[in-house]
């Protein structure tokens, strides 16, 4: 007969079943995720239209230690005019490896950085991916920096095909 704190407890739990709430990814792996990656999409309003555009970014720690995100653009763009603004905006990439997917999503403000401080990003991977023009450098100071981990669920990766002959 079993004892102990799980015995009498039903089935042993199937794999397949629901694994319960999302797993929350701590603040450090998700500065690490952010490293990893240089592709990510920034969400922003500027007036009424809300605007969602990839950008390719690396992540800055200044001298005080502070960790954020720095990533170049033109001029004439409406993620500088973002910038100038001081709105709030939102920043996330995703990790898929097999059945598993991570999200980090990073809320805060953009800064037009200009002197001195545009110069952090010379000493980072960060070049456009679009040609020239785009010199404005722009941090994204976070606020608040989140991650989930979760399990996917793609039944029709496992169907068989159907034989188009019968």
């Amino acid at each position: 007969m079993a004892t102990g704190p799980d015995a009498g407890s039903g089935p042993p739990a199937d794999p397949a079943a629901d694994p319960g709430p999302d797993p929350v990814v701590g603040e450090d792996r998700c500065w690490e995720l952010l490293a990893a990656q240089e592709l990510g999409r920034l969400a922003y309003r500027i007036g009424t239209e809300q605007h969602l555009t990839p950008i390719n970014y690396a992540v800055d720690v200044n001298r005080h230690g502070r960790r954020s995100l720095l990533f170049r653009t033109a001029a004439t763009t409406t993620k500088l005019l973002a910038a100038e603004l001081g709105d709030e905006v939102a920043f996330e990439i995703d990790e898929v490896t097999g059945e598993e997917a991570t999200s980090v999503v990073v809320r805060g403000y953009l800064r037009h950085l200009q002197g001195d401080e545009a110069h952090r990003a010379e000493n980072l991977p960060l070049r456009p991916w679009l040609g020239d023009g785009r010199y404005d450098v722009v941090e994204l100071v976070p606020g608040e920096v989140t991650g989930r981990r979760f399990h996917l669920r793609r039944p029709w990766l496992h169907l068989r095909p159907e034989d188009p002959h019968h």
